[in-house]
C-alpha cells in the first residue's frame, strides 16, 4: 500500500478538506521563513509553498509532500495571521464592508521529488459590522492562526456576504490544483483518511 501523502501544515482545515476527500494523509509541519510581498500577493502564497515543501521534503525524502500558503490581500496589503486579538480586530475593521481576495499557493512533489505549484484565488465580501459583532466573532473563532483573522468555515456567516471563487481555498486549501496533483502521481490512496 503507498505510504499516506504528508501534509506540510498543522492546519486543522487543510486536514478537513484532505479527509473530506478521503486521502490517507500524515501531518507533518514545516518550519519556513516566510516572505511578504504586498505587490505581488501570488508570487508571496508561492514562495512561502514552496518553501515549506522544501523544508518538509529534506525532512522526509521519497515521499509525496503537499504544503500550502493563504493570504488575504485587500488594497495592495497582505492580511497574514494576526498577532493578538487586537491586530484581530483592526484586520476586521478594515475588511467590513469592502471585498477582499484571498490568494492560496499550493505546493506538491511525488516520491520522485518533481515539483508542482498552482495558485488560487477567491473574492470574498464581507458585511458591514460594527465594534460588538467583531467582538463577539473574536469570542466565539480563535482568530489568531487564520489569514485575515477570520474562519469562513467556522461562523463564517457573520461576516461572508458573498464569495466568488473555491470555499476550499478560503479556507486554506483548493481542491482543483490538489486532484490534478494526486491524478498525475497516479491518484491518492483513498482507503480511509488517517491521520
Amino acid at each position: 500500500m503507498p505510504q499516506p501523502l504528508i501534509l506540510a501544515s498543522k492546519s486543522p482545515r487543510r486536514a478537513k478538506i484532505l479527509e473530506s476527500l478521503g486521502v490517507r494523509f500524515a501531518v507533518a509541519p514545516a518550519g519556513a521563513e516566510e516572505v511578504s510581498i504586498p505587490e505581488q500577493p501570488r508570487e508571496t502564497v508561492l514562495r512561502n509553498a514552496l518553501a515549506k515543501l522544501r523544508a518538509c521534503r529534506a525532512s522526509h525524502p521519497g515521499r509525496s509532500i503537499l504544503a500550502a500558503d493563504t493570504i488575504v490581500w485587500c488594497n495592495g496589503r497582505i492580511y497574514g495571521k494576526p498577532r493578538d486579538a487586537a491586530e484581530a480586530a483592526e484586520f476586521l475593521r478594515e475588511l467590513s464592508g469592502v471585498a477582499h481576495t484571498v490568494f492560496t499557493g499550493v505546493a506538491f512533489c511525488g516520491e520522485d521529488g518533481a515539483e508542482q505549484t498552482a495558485v488560487a484565488e477567491s473574492t470574498v465580501e464581507f458585511r458591514n459590522f460594527d465594534d460588538a459583532a467583531i467582538a463577539d466573532y473574536i469570542a466565539r473563532v480563535n482568530p489568531l492562526d487564520r489569514a485575515g483573522a477570520y474562519d469562513i468555515d467556522e461562523s463564517g456567516d457573520l461576516l461572508v456576504a458573498s464569495l466568488s471563487g473555491e470555499y476550499e481555498n478560503v479556507m486554506g486549501l483548493p481542491v482543483e490544483p490538489l486532484r490534478a496533483f494526486l491524478a498525475g502521481c497516479g491518484g491518492a490512496d483513498r482507503s480511509g483518511a488517517a491521520r
